[in-house]
């Protein structure tokens, strides 16, 4: 006699690495998962509105649009989607904007399928963080606050560069650099 199996929570796996989507997919997979995967934005958000996930991992930065937006629309096609938000370039601004927005935790690569999966179970602060020891580092402000002008601009690097007084290829470089250590 067989028994039926369990329904798998659905999970949308957007980001535009395809090689990071093939391991991390089937390690959630291996995990309990049914994983649906996008690579862009607009693939993502047509997997939304047809079928709206009970989980979604999104890339923050995507080839035609910020992952941020995704969020918008996967809470309002289903306001209990648990999101997390899944960067290599990660800053308070953009995180504090994703959490505003609905996400329910913010990871930055690298990560582990297991760190994701236990980010999913998180329900919430516990009311008992306290500040760090240390205060950041002026490059790591740095960095937080060209992250928080260009988040306010939409991605919109010129303008960012503008209201930064900087030169745009400056800007460019900053951007193209891994955060620097807190």
């Amino acid at each position: 006699m067989t028994h039926p199996q369990p329904e798998r929570p659905s999970l949308l796996l957007v980001d535009d690495d395809i090689t990071f989507c093939q391991v991390l997919a089937r390690a959630l997979e291996a995990r309990g998962f049914t994983v649906d995967v996008a690579h862009d934005g607009a693939t993502a958000l047509r997997r939304i509105s047809a079928a709206p996930p009970e989980y979604a991992l999104l890339d923050l930065r995507l080839s035609d649009m910020s992952g941020i937006k995704l969020i918008e629309q996967l809470k309002s096609a289903d306001e209990f989607t648990n999101i997390i938000v899944l960067t290599g370039y990660g800053s308070i601004a953009t995180a504090v904007d994703a959490i505003k927005l609905g996400a329910t935790y913010y990871l930055t690569k690298p990560t582990t399928a297991d760190q994701i999966v236990a980010a999913f179970g998180y329900k919430g602060p516990s009311g008992d963080v306290t500040p760090a020891d240390r205060p950041l580092s002026v490059d790591r402000l740095e960095w937080e606050h060209i992250q928080r002008v260009l988040n306010n601009l939409d991605g919109n690097v010129s303008a960012a560069a503008r209201a930064l007084n900087m030169h745009r290829r400056t800007l460019q470089r900053k951007l193209n650099k891994f955060p620097p250590k807190a």
